[in-house]
């Protein structure tokens, strides 16, 4: 009963949250619906009046489609002899664009001491644990096939409307890890997938194939609730086709187009039984990139039945609003729409038909100027809101993980086809900002749906939090599994020809395969730190067959936040004139064995507003250093007032300071108990989780005033007078306050006398422990109590008996490292109420954080 209203609460706070975003899917009304979150707690609520209230407004108006008629196909399926002409018609526009080419994952290897690589390892390891019987479960028994083993929870429960769609992501992503790491084990497991889905597939014997019956699309072409069928065959063919063209498997492609065959069959149905408007009017209902996966069919087999079924996949009342370059994508659920365009590009790419590059060339433009954050995602609550007004958007629910994952494609293409360093900016900056943080660590299966950017929020603390490896399999958790599989498709592209060339968009530590020379490419990037503000980049050639590669072009990338005139780039120790930011670097030379490209580019701290042109919002501000978005560690709404005259109002935190953070901690039985700082009061707590808020909390800094400036490890620090400095609280300290109790206090006014502690061995005699004693008045110790709980506070106890063995347990403590670090990247801000710690977005897990804040110069 109780979880069931705690359900109808929920539900009503997203109806509620879903109406404010007012909502639209061109036609569709309410399009609450097409929300995710909200679709998947109405169908598993037993809330029968709400959803009888919502879906009793499940109704398509028409719109005036004549208004884009452009962007409609030219005739809709006429006679058989009539449905081959497409290709005439486009060869008058076909132009002759010079596309850059993607270099094969084949081809690109991460290197090991990498973020990314580790975050791939990470992801590799999650595909692994997932068991093929279970993934295909629910196709079975769509098939009226015996389903050994058990089913996974989440979205894929046998009684989700989405169930299967992550089995497609999960053949996207293993075919993108296979081209990465060549990992045989995942190899065997990804064939015996689809080969199990195949059985399915000649079991039903139409061509039809997913884990929910076809009587899903009889709802979905009769314009009644269901929730998203054409989504989930989206992603089913985009798997099998990503296994054709990166493992090659033929099986694979030959179930694509047999699906494809059938659902030719049921569009051509509705709209020789109904009207075009009626399929127009059912697209309102959430189809992916069903346009996208059409044409790389039809791009693989030539067969025009393809192109015109990605024609009717086209959303017309969508893409119609680019087309005519107006903003007006307020109210859109963003990730419905921007496959949409990913498909449209693809569009562009086959027929030359130059509005679709223009439409995605402006949707590109508001997105970026109006409608992102600082770390290149957009969506609140999974929608568009009013451009130019994104200050109050700010909360938990922000950035969807898809709507990246997909704004990455928009990039990437265009991209390719206009070689701006702009659109390589905007890759690096959602790819590290927005993608690269939504793993829980190194924890396979642990990811985020939304990415919170409000005040003092916290990943873990958002409507979804942290998914669980076989109980989510949300959305997010399929685009997730694939990003982490191909963090190497994105680094390099090329040109091919008589003088090929290569542009390097990213630096990210790697080694390339370039076989139009004959040359190994190797890239590694010096780890970026706050103390040395430079990123160092060295690219080596070298060849097992030495000699020359033939002349080629090497590109770089002068990116946009780096100060071009004090960059430094050498050609084997030779400097080269390095161009203004926002351009490539071009070298062209006869490459051989041993040739060595170095770049320095400057990294500075700066400041961007967010995107809202209210006055009362100018001096909201996020703070990057060069590409990496800096989140400060706070749990509410901080100013900033910076300094003008020295610039001190950030400094870096030296990467010695790690060594002498420490965590105390004392022992009750089965418990461990932890020093802590709990809302500037020091008390006792259970010892948490890493990578958690609390352990933060727990974490403590020992300032030293004598030589012992640099150890290795903390025990080298006793017998030192420390000073307690918490981890989150720079420039605060551990003091004692007026009743004995210990507080955390502002060290420009607190008591030298009253912060001053020697770290000495442990009272208690045992080896590893350490006890902390007042310099300034013998005989005090700082002391818990001899009977442990959470919450007690700390307090310093003197003239006490030191032979009481009582006394002795309550006043030594086991020293270890602390429970949390430094990023390398780690800045310490001066606010105008405290100073806090800045650290990557990316790299934080459940620590609470702020992006945005009010800089006042």
């Amino acid at each position: 009963m109780k979880s069931s209203l705690i359900i109808t609460i929920a539900l009503l706070l997203l109806y509620i949250i879903s109406v404010l975003c007012l909502a639209k899917e061109c036609t569709n009304t309410p399009s609450q619906l097409s929300s995710h979150t909200f679709r998947n707690a109405l169908l598993q609520s037993k809330n029968e009046s709400l959803k009888t209230e919502m879906f009793s407004h499940y109704h398509l108006t028409p719109t005036d489609d004549t208004a884009w008629s452009t962007l409609l196909p030219r005739k809709m399926l006429r006679e058989e002899e009539d449905e081959y002409g497409w290709t005439m018609m486009y060869r008058k526009i076909k132009n002759s664009d010079n596309f850059l080419k993607e270099v094969s994952l084949h081809d690109v290897r991460l290197d090991p001491n990498t973020f990314h690589w580790g975050a791939q390892q990470t992801n590799l390891e999650y595909l692994l644990m997932l068991d093929v019987a279970s993934l295909a479960w629910s196709f079975r028994k769509a098939a009226g096939l015996d389903a050994p083993g058990s089913y996974y929870g989440g979205w894929e429960r046998p009684d989700s409307e989405l169930r299967g769609h992550f089995v497609g992501h999960y053949l996207s992503a293993t075919a993108y890890m296979w081209a990465s790491t060549h990992n045989n084990t995942l190899k065997e497991k990804m064939s015996a997938l689809v080969s199990a889905l195949s059985t399915c597939q000649q079991k039903l014997g139409t061509g039809y194939l997913s884990a929910f019956p076809s009587s899903f699309f009889d709802r979905f072409e009769a314009i009644t609730p269901v929730w998203a069928p054409y989504y989930t065959i989206h992603k089913i063919l985009a798997g099998l086709v990503d296994q054709y063209k990166l493992a090659g498997n033929t099986q694979a492609l030959k179930m694509a187009t047999w699906m494809g065959d059938y659902f030719y069959g049921r569009v051509r149905n509705v709209i020789k039984t109904y009207s075009v408007e009626r399929h127009w009017q059912s697209l309102n209902e959430e189809t992916g990139g069903m346009n996208d996966v059409l044409y790389q069919i039809y791009s693989i087999t030539g067969d025009s039945k393809y192109l015109l079924l990605a024609h009717l996949f086209d959303k017309p009342c969508f893409l119609g609003v680019l087309a005519v370059q107006a903003d007006d994508i307020s109210g859109f659920h963003s990730n419905t729409h921007i496959p949409i365009v990913v498909g449209s590009q693809l569009r562009y790419e086959i027929t030359g038909d130059p509005l679709h590059k223009e439409i995605s060339m402006f949707f590109m433009d508001i997105v970026n100027a109006s409608h992102s954050y600082a770390t290149g995602g957009t969506s609140v609550n999974e929608f568009w809101q009013d451009p130019k007004r994104m200050a109050t958007t700010l909360q938990t629910e922000n950035e969807e993980s898809c709507t990246t994952y997909n704004m990455l494609k928009v990039s990437r293409n265009l991209f390719r086809w206009t070689k701006e360093v702009s659109y390589a900016d905007y890759y690096e900056r959602a790819l590290t900002n927005g993608v690269l943080g939504i793993q829980r660590g190194t924890e396979p299966g642990l990811m985020i749906y939304m990415l919170p950017l409000g005040k003092g929020v916290s990943k873990a603390v958002t409507y979804h939090g942290w998914g669980t490896p076989y109980d989510s399999f949300w959305c997010c958790y399929g685009t997730g599994i694939e990003s982490f599989s191909k963090l190497g498709d994105s680094i390099y592209f090329q040109e091919d020809g008589e003088s090929p060339a290569l542009y390097v968009i990213q630096y990210i530590s790697s080694s390339l395969d370039w076989k139009s020379t004959g040359l190994t490419l190797s890239q590694r990037v010096k780890p970026v730190v706050s103390s040395d503000p430079y990123m160092r980049v060295t690219f080596t050639f070298s060849s097992s067959k030495g000699g020359m590669g033939k002349e080629s072009t090497l590109n770089l990338r002068i990116p946009i936040w780096t100060n071009s005139e004090s960059a430094k780039v050498s050609f084997n120790g030779q400097p080269l004139k390095v161009p203004a930011s926002g351009n490539f670097l071009s070298i062209k030379q006869n490459w051989k064995s041993g040739d060595q490209v170095t770049m320095e580019l400057p990294l500075s701290i700066r400041t961007e507003a967010i995107k809202d042109d209210r006055p009362e919002y100018s001096s909201l501000q996020a703070i990057l250093y060069g590409p990496y978005l800096l989140a400060g560690l706070t749990s509410r709404d901080w100013s900033i007032t910076t300094q003008p005259k020295d610039g001190k109002w950030i400094s870096s935190i030296p990467e010695t300071h790690n060594t002498h953070l420490v965590t105390l901690s004392q022992q009750s039985g089965n418990l461990s108990y932890v020093l802590s700082n709990n809302n500037q009061t020091i008390t006792m707590e259970v010892s948490p989780e890493p990578g958690t808020q609390a352990a933060v909390a727990a974490t403590f800094r020992l300032v030293t005033a004598d030589s012992k400036g640099k150890v290795s490890i903390p025990e080298e620090l006793i017998g030192s007078v420390v000073m307690i400095e918490p981890f989150d609280f720079p420039g605060m300290l551990v003091a004692q306050a007026t009743d004995s109790s210990l507080a955390v206090q502002d060290s420009s006014s607190t008591d030298q006398e009253a912060s001053s502690f020697r770290l000495v061995d442990g009272v208690d005699g045992n080896p590893g422990s350490v006890s902390l004693r007042l310099e300034s008045k013998k005989g005090c110790f700082v002391y818990s109590d001899e009977t442990l709980k959470g919450g007690m506070k700390l307090r310093l106890k003197c003239d006490s008996d030191v032979a009481d063995d009582k006394f002795k347990q309550a006043a030594s403590f086991r020293l270890r490292k602390g429970m949390s670090q430094y990023n390398p990247m780690s800045f310490v801000m001066s606010g105008t109420q405290r100073n806090f710690v800045l650290s990557p977005l990316f790299s934080l897990r459940d620590e609470t954080y702020n992006v945005y804040f009010s800089v006042q110069t």
